[in-house]
């Protein structure tokens, strides 16, 4: 039977859907779990959220859809958006099957609540006055719809992932008559909304350029639309990653909050929108270009995953993201290398003898990865050429890289190498040979960034040309890793004869990462782009870790680590040790604050070795054992970010699953406005637990720090002090980080 609420429940959070009378699924209720709910406790439950109808307002109460519609009187934006010739922009669903595929329960109307089959089956709306009740915990909805007047079907899936994480998407056929093929169906926008109660009024976004990505930013949330649009072909070092609103002040460890992230690495949008009546939704999308979707008979446009992620604070939001990918099959399992990339070190100037002393140097401090940038391949010896010709440059590496390589294995690490598939120069032998690749508008070539334009990888002939040159590549010379670039939005980006392409080019590039994960068992991608361009969970299921932003400064990357890791945990995160006067900001940083910062993330040095002093050497050995020593806890525990009234400070960390160990930073960003910072706290240990308190200073990390007098005795406290009452801060300089270890006694 079709006329069904689906209760679906884990890690603290319910999901309600009402289903009954043949509609399209709506939420009852998103957030906090509700326990157990008979038939009756949902009914009423739906009723009372069933609002009185006012003067000047349709006649009956509004019911919300997960794809708003507008015929049910939704004033907000729908959730198609399409016509076929300026027909069928209204589409009108009903439901023609659900399934429920997890542990369900089917409690019939009258019957009593007994286990069905692990997959639920309703079909053909039923009669029932009294609708059944499926219960669940873990479990993808799928629901199928159509309007046989307007020709169209939509297909929806809303799930509850053991994380407590909901996703959902939704896919629309034109069903129209086969023989009707000059009327195709023209898809300008799919979005799926996510109610949220009115309580929650407070929103938190990113904003962000090159060198800065994901700088917060918070707002009301007042009568219209906050909508972000990301039209740079990929997700953008602007994207709002997580779109989260929640009752006003929420922090990192409590307040209400509810977030959308779109998991796609193209055209994108978030949104959160309040009524005049006083509904409020958020939700997202793929953003498509004019004409990019028009579905002939029997096509399907599928739209990403939308994912939600209820909590009580921002970390608790965090962690479920964290859950997610860690339980997946692809997630990395192995002790993320210690890695040294060269690109900082001697950009362009590629020379034998210097990259093998680098490798040397790399190795005696216990680097585990050596990753050659941009530079090998034919004519690159600037970024004005060379994109597209995926060749080792015979001029510059005679004898190919093979003498690189095998003095790098030597050595004991790791090789990986940079690559930019999607790309292309104009002074290129691929360019010269095959204009016509170019993606390009109307007949013109786009205006050029950073000297280049974009390979159209929808045209099969380019992608294979790209596919069959890196596995070519990486076949030689036995690539364990690539840094896989995209520097450049996508401005007018379609077919030379054409429409828009943004869509099909996302696609093209999941499918070359696909293809070349599937040629190379073990073989791992990072996913660069500009920096931290290219950061959302539809690229991370292709990809090993994320280059959070090509600005490796410390103090920068204080802010951008901290919230990249909303989305994405540590280990994923590429976190890279730089030289002293940093090479975008022009700062000078002590190796102390570098390292420190660096620390938790996948940890990498960006730095020409040879310039370093045996001090900073030996410094840094220290640091890369401290890594090795403590990366099983930094990229397993969960995120911990301690809230402070003190913007100067910046306290974070991770506690163990097992609540045994945990590792704290106490970061200094600028000099405060009173002489001593107070106590700091420590949060979500087990509170009967007692703890040592190491703090760990090594070598110039002791400079500038003045030790509180309780780092004298055995520094023992218990979970509930710590989080409670805290301990007294050191005193430090501006620009200082201090790690702690916990350990449970």
């Amino acid at each position: 039977m079709t006329h069904s609420l689906v209760h679906l429940s884990t890690a603290g959070v319910s999901l309600v859907l009402d289903c009954t009378e043949g509609r399209l699924p709506s939420v009852v209720h998103w957030g906090a779990a509700l326990g157990e709910q008979s038939t009756a406790d949902l009914q009423a439950l739906v009723l009372a959220g069933r609002e009185p109808v006012v003067s000047n307002a349709v006649d009956e109460p509004i019911r919300l859809a997960i794809l708003p519609e507008p015929h049910a009187g939704w004033s907000g934006k729908p959730g198609i958006s399409g016509h076929r010739d300026g027909h069928d922009w209204s589409p009108k669903f009903t439901t023609t099957s659900i399934d429920v595929i997890g542990e369900a329960h089917e409690t019939a109307p009258s019957a009593a609540h007994e286990s069905a089959p692990s997959a639920a089956h309703e079909s053909a709306p039923s009669t029932d006055d009294e609708p059944a009740r499926i219960d669940a915990g873990p479990a993808l909805v799928v629901v199928e719809a159509a309007d046989g007047h307007a020709g169209l079907a939509v297909r929806l899936e809303i799930e509850l992932l053991a994380t407590g994480l909901i996703r959902t998407r939704a896919a629309v056929t034109n069903t129209g008559d086969a023989t009707d093929d000059e009327r195709p169906y023209t898809v300008d926008d799919v979005t799926v909304a996510l109610p949220i109660p009115t309580r929650a009024r407070e929103i938190l976004d990113f904003a962000g350029r090159w060198g800065k990505e994901r700088t917060p930013q918070r707002s009301e949330l007042v009568v219209g639309i906050h909508e972000r649009e990301g039209r740079k072909g990929r997700t953008g070092a602007d994207a709002a990653t997580v779109l989260s609103v929640g009752v006003p002040g929420f922090g990192f460890a409590r307040g209400e909050v509810w977030g959308v992230h779109t998991a796609w690495s193209g055209n994108h949008r978030h949104h959160a929108e309040r009524l005049f009546n006083g509904k409020q939704v958020i939700g997202g999308g793929e953003l498509l270009l004019p004409g990019e979707v028009r579905l002939g008979a029997g096509e399907t446009y599928q739209g990403p995953w939308v994912y939600g992620a209820y909590a009580d604070g921002l970390d608790a939001q965090a962690r479920r993201f964290h859950d997610h990918l860690r339980s997946r099959p692809q997630h990395p399992t192995s002790p993320r290398p210690m890695t040294i990339n060269v690109w900082e070190a001697v950009y362009f100037d590629h020379d034998l003898a210097r990259l093998k002393d680098l490798a040397d140097r790399s190795a005696r401090l216990g680097v585990e990865r050596f990753v050659l940038d941009d530079g090998w391949f034919r004519h690159r010896r600037d970024d004005f050429a060379g994109l597209g010709d995926w060749f080792v440059d015979d001029d510059v590496w005679p004898d190919g890289l093979t003498p690189l390589v095998d003095h790098v294995r030597a050595a004991g690490m790791q090789f990986g190498l940079w690559f930019e598939p999607e790309m292309i120069n104009e002074d290129s032998d691929l360019a010269r040979a095959h204009p016509e690749w170019i993606m390009q508008a109307d007949g013109r070539l786009p205006i050029r960034s950073r000297h280049q334009q974009v390979l159209n990888l929808a045209i099969p002939e380019a992608y294979e040309y790209v596919l069959d040159r890196m596995t070519a590549i990486i076949d030689e010379y036995r690539v364990d890793y690539v840094k896989w670039d995209h520097n450049r939005d996508l401005v007018e980006a379609g077919h030379r004869d054409g429409g828009a392409a943004v869509h099909e080019q996302t696609l093209a590039a999941y499918r070359l990462m696909a293809a070349l994960k599937d040629r190379f068992p073990g073989f791992e991608i990072e996913s660069c782009s500009s920096g931290g361009a290219r950061v959302d969970l539809g690229v991370i299921e292709h990809t090993d870790r994320v280059w959070v932003s090509d600005c490796i400064d410390p103090l920068e990357r204080q802010q951008m680590n901290r919230w990249t890791m909303q989305l994405l945990p540590p280990e994923l995160l590429g976190s890279h040790i730089a030289s002293g006067v940093n090479h975008t900001t022009g700062r000078w940083h002590d190796l102390s604050f570098r390292a420190g910062t660096a620390l938790f993330g996948h940890l990498g040095i960006e730095w020409d070795l040879s310039k370093a002093t045996e001090a900073e050497e030996r410094d840094l050995a220290e640091w890369i054992a401290l890594y090795k020593d403590t990366r099983a806890l930094l990229h397993g525990g969960d995120l911990v970010r301690v809230d402070q009234v003190d913007d100067s400070l910046n306290v974070y960390g991770t506690v163990a699953p097992d609540r045994k160990q945990a590792m704290f930073f106490l970061a200094s960003l600028t000099a405060p406005e009173v002489s001593l910072r107070g106590r700091i706290t420590f949060r979500d240990l087990d509170p009967d637990t007692r703890y040592r308190v190491d703090p760990v200073l090594i070598g110039s990390g002791a400079d500038g720090v003045r030790a509180p007098v309780w780092w004298e005795g055995e520094r023992v406290f218990t979970g509930r002090v710590l989080e409670t009452v805290g301990l007294e801060a050191p005193s430090t300089s501006a620009e200082r980080v201090v790690p702690f270890r916990l350990t449970a006694l």
